[in-house]
């Protein structure tokens, strides 16, 4: 959605070159928009029989689609903590993180998604907010996911990147911020700690 009037003095905003950008600006007060994507941290856990964690999607993206526990961060914590906050209200478990698997966006989707890696440490297994399911599940035996008809780039962009993340985590026993293979998703770019 894009913004009319300034949320400092309600002034009707006006399109103004700043930089090399065209961006929303106030011209009673001269506050500039900046529209920026949203971080969303996303865990691949797992149990100690080297099971992963899933939620069957309650909301869009993809909804009712199989996933990795995820959601935005809020401005109050830092994104390792919404990480272990999301995972304990999708599942019900609490989980301590092991490492960055990495770090993807693409650029017009609204979205950076940082992804870890975390051990499952406790807590009782049971479907909460933003999920109808939940399981542990074989990686290598989790299906690949098919978008629905009429699904947004956003959609388009997200099972790929959740295709290539759950396959990887299918291998025997990746080390904290492997990453997913060097085959991109189209339309992304990724970085991984130590690259």
């Amino acid at each position: 959605m894009k913004a009319l009037f300034c949320a400092r003095c309600g002034g009707r905003l006006a399109p103004v070159v700043v930089g090399d950008r065209e961006r929303p600006t106030c011209p009673a007060c001269g506050h500039i928009v900046y529209v920026n994507p949203a971080p969303v941290a996303m865990v691949l856990a797992r149990d100690a029989d080297r099971r992963l964690l899933l939620v069957k999607r309650g909301v869009e993206p993809l909804k009712g689609f199989w996933a990795l526990p995820s959601g935005y961060v809020e401005t109050d914590e830092s994104v390792q903590a919404a990480a272990v906050r999301e995972v304990l209200e999708e599942t019900g478990l609490e989980v301590a993180i092991d490492g960055l698997e990495g770090v993807f966006s693409a650029a017009g989707l609204g979205v950076v998604l940082v992804v870890y890696q975390a051990r499952i440490v406790g807590g009782q297994l049971a479907p909460g907010s933003d999920a109808d399911e939940v399981q542990l599940a074989d990686p290598r035996e989790v299906h690949a996911i098919r978008v629905p008809p009429g699904g947004t780039e956003l959609d388009i962009w997200f099972a790929g990147l959740l295709d290539q993340l759950i396959s990887t985590a299918g291998d025997a026993y990746p080390a904290a911020g492997s990453g997913p293979s060097a085959e991109p998703v189209p339309q992304t770019v990724q970085c991984r700690v130590g690259v």
